[in-house]
């Protein structure tokens, strides 16, 4: 707990609260589109066909926007996408209230995910030049990304309970609205912060750049998508499930209990030594999560479930954590905001990847046990990448110390 109060006197206790609130408009954007067009349509497909587009185009465009955030400073990036942003889910709300073709509909969704900004990456960038100087740098960075990691999941557990919420309270259009103006608020406070100025890249002009690809950051790529499919897999098993108990409104809650027990993780993992390194902590957690997982092909019923997908969110924070702290070990200083929203980005492809296999192998069976297998496959994979990944990442060292 020292750390994170060093880390809460750095910062101040602030700038902690706006950048996760500033997170809660992307949680809350995909499921929201999906709510909204679905009901306001009547289109289940053309919802979730509005839904992926944004989620995917959130996915592509991010590793764009961090890359331009890494040369110029996150502040007129972030600032930009905010606003662009805002308007963006305020511009789905418009679209579909005025029933237009479905192909405007999703494309109108897709530029809206395209300029949201990934928060909770960008945070990750600020912490290592506000730690810079202090004398224990490395603790202090292993307790900043255990945190993120929990304040992600964190969110993606309130994001989808507010869609919810405002859905009943106002209308289905009130979960976007309500994300259009917390965004436009708490991103561009974001990125106004003083912590902005920390960003962007110090390099003499017609300087090379640092290197961003490597073996082990593709690695670390592929494990993000895999942990992205094991989202998908859960949620559309929980969902086909739920729908089959006769109980669809309580998918949300399911899953949500994935992020609680993540949560939990999250903040724990800095509690760890220093000399257990972050590769024996991607491995161990990946291990974790097929262990975990493998119950999913044996429930049938809603109380057995929420119990096993709680156990499965405390592998899930520490997996990510150790990805995303090996990417900001390894990656060249003016290439992390880049590194940090390509992983995110690589998630949502998971996600988008997982959920569509598992429902049409959720269709074609007529059972949740398929899409859960889903789940249970990419924990496998991941495990596999772990253990045959080992040794690339025990040596990988920062572009300014490999030889």
């Amino acid at each position: 707990m020292s750390s994170y109060r060093t880390l809460l006197r750095t910062v101040g206790p602030g700038y902690v609260a706006v950048a996760f609130l500033g997170r809660i408009p992307l949680a809350m954007s995909q499921l929201g589109t999906l709510v909204l067009v679905s009901t306001q349509t009547g289109r289940y497909a053309l919802g979730g066909a509005a839904a992926g587009a944004l989620a995917v185009a959130n996915a592509i465009g991010a590793p764009f926007a961090g890359g331009l955030a890494d040369r110029i400073g996150q502040r007129p990036v972030v600032l930009g996408q905010s606003i662009a942003g805002a308007a963006g889910l305020l511009a789905v709300v418009e679209v579909t209230s005025r029933d237009l073709p479905a192909v405007t509909i999703i494309a109108v969704a897709a530029l809206a995910g395209l300029a949201i900004p990934q928060i909770g990456p960008l945070a990750r960038v600020r912490w290592g030049p506000a730690v810079r100087d202090a004398d224990d740098r490395v603790r202090l960075l292993d307790a900043a990304f255990s945190y993120e990691g929990a304040a992600d999941e964190a969110s993606f557990v309130l994001g989808p309970a507010l869609v919810g919420a405002l859905a009943v309270i106002a209308n289905p259009s009130g979960a976007l609205v309500c994300a259009a103006f917390v965004l436009a608020a708490f991103g561009s406070w974001f990125a106004l912060h003083p912590t902005a100025a920390l960003t962007g890249s110090d390099r003499v002009p017609g300087q090379a750049r640092g290197r961003l690809f490597s073996a082990a950051f593709v690695v670390l790529v592929l494990a993000q998508m895999c942990v992205g499919m094991v989202f998908g897999g859960t949620q559309t098993g929980s969902t086909v499930l739920a729908t089959a108990e006769g109980q669809p409104g309580l998918a949300g809650v399911i899953h949500a209990t994935l992020g609680v027990g993540s949560v939990i993780a999250g903040l724990a993992v800095t509690g760890l030594p220093e000399r257990v390194l972050y590769a024996t902590r991607m491995l161990v957690s990946a291990i974790a999560l097929l262990v975990l997982s493998l119950p999913l092909l044996l429930v049938d019923s809603i109380g057995p479930l929420m119990g096993v997908i709680a156990l499965l969110g405390f592998a899930v924070a520490p997996y990510m954590i150790s990805n995303f702290a090996l990417a900001g070990h390894l990656v060249a200083g003016d290439r992390v905001g880049m590194a940090m929203t390509m992983l995110a980005g690589a998630t949502g492809v998971g996600y988008a990847l997982g959920s569509s296999v598992a429902g049409r192998l959720a269709d074609a069976l007529a059972s949740h046990t398929p899409a859960f297998a889903v789940t249970v496959t990419a924990a496998g994979i991941a495990v596999v990448l772990s253990l045959g990944s080992q040794r690339l990442l025990r040596d990988a060292r920062p572009p300014e110390l490999a030889p």
